[in-house]
């Protein structure tokens, strides 16, 4: 079992999740934790043939892991360290997560980012607000940031 602190970010398309990940790599930092990422990628569907339906799934992969390449940069520049890359397939975030965090006991927070403007919290944060944060047998920390917080409000808070 790992010594470190492992803090989850979803990494998805979202505006807020560049402060979730600023956030994520403070708090790494200053704990001497590092940061994993998940992309979920939704399974392909495609019932005709098997071999367009291998190929979309490959493409999906490789554009998960260019997605995650350029968040490696800023989390390798940030913390010293690179951060671990979860590609799951998986028909939601939700899924993906009580999946990932039912067989990785070395995450010990997670930390998401509430959107901002007048769309709500965002649809993982008010799930988990619905619902708890119990994810399969265990009950994983979430941190959740402001998704407008300024590299500042950062530093100052992680």
């Amino acid at each position: 079992m790992s010594t470190r602190r492992k803090f989850l970010v979803v990494a998805d398309e979202s505006p807020e999740f560049q402060a979730a990940l600023r956030f994520a790599c403070r708090r790494a930092r200053s704990t001497g934790g590092y940061v994993a990422l998940l992309r979920v990628i939704e399974p392909a569907v495609f019932e005709h043939w098997s071999g367009v339906r291998e190929e979309i799934a490959r493409q999906q992969r490789q554009e998960a892991e260019a997605s995650l390449q350029q968040s490696a940069e800023y989390v390798q520049a940030e913390t010293g360290l690179p951060p671990e890359f979860l590609i799951h397939e998986a028909d939601s975030t939700r899924a993906a997560l009580k999946q990932v965090l039912s067989e990785d006991p070395d995450i010990k927070i997670m930390v998401l980012a509430a959107a901002v403007g007048g769309r709500g919290p965002g649809p993982l944060v008010s799930a988990i607000a619905k619902d708890g944060v119990k994810f399969g047998s265990r009950k994983v920390p979430i941190t959740i940031v402001p998704g407008d917080l300024t590299d500042d409000e950062i530093a100052d808070l992680a």
